[in-house]
């Protein structure tokens, strides 16, 4: 059995557009492909573990894609793209662009992964897996607009330093329905959630 859906990925999931495709990337068993396809959400699970892809086999919603992410190219059509991307406990940095390319308009990103400092509580240690601090903003601060970021440390599912953001490619101004909040005078706003 996956394990339960990150609390991140939970509370940031209402900004995904109802019914939304969604790519879980690094999707190992599948616990947030799971969580979207029973919300309702056609979901895309990438992972190279061909045995932790089988474990979703006739899971409704969920189609699979065995892929290398990082020996090999992109493995998605460069038009093909996505209501939602979440990833997390993952990291490989030459990814990022493809994440971005592969939000649609008004598409979220949720990213959740280990950051430095994680190597004085257990694994991973290696810097090549541990973010900086203000790596993703960095990374995607250019190309979406950040609507949450995190960086600390955390006990929770266990002990370990963390980064996570939500991001979100701004949609097509003119497929904005205006309200107070969102207005010709200001940019779109977002519901926060405690």
């Amino acid at each position: 059995m996956a394990d339960p859906a990150s609390a991140w990925v939970c509370k940031w999931s209402h900004l995904v557009e109802a019914g939304g495709a969604v790519l879980d990337v690094a999707s190992g068993s599948g616990r947030h492909a799971r969580w979207f396809a029973s919300r309702g959400h056609s979901v895309l699970a990438v992972d190279r573990d061909g045995e932790a892809l089988d474990s979703m086999a006739g899971v409704e919603r969920i189609r699979t894609l065995a892929a290398d992410l990082e020996s090999a190219p992109w493995p998605l059509p460069a038009d093909q793209t996505f209501a939602a991307i979440v990833v997390t406990r993952y990291l490989h940095r030459p990814l990022f662009p493809h994440l971005a390319n592969a939000l649609a308009p008004g598409g979220v990103l949720i990213y959740e992964t280990f950051a430095v400092g994680n190597e004085t509580v257990g694994k991973p240690s290696n810097p090549a897996f541990l973010l900086t601090p203000g790596e993703l903003i960095d990374a995607f601060h250019a190309r979406l607009r950040i609507i949450a970021y995190q960086d600390g440390f955390t006990s929770v599912p266990r002990a370990s330093y963390v980064q996570r953001i939500c991001a979100v490619r701004e949609p097509d101004p003119s497929s904005i329905h205006l309200t107070i909040r969102n207005n010709a005078l200001n940019p779109p706003r977002y519901e926060l959630v405690d």
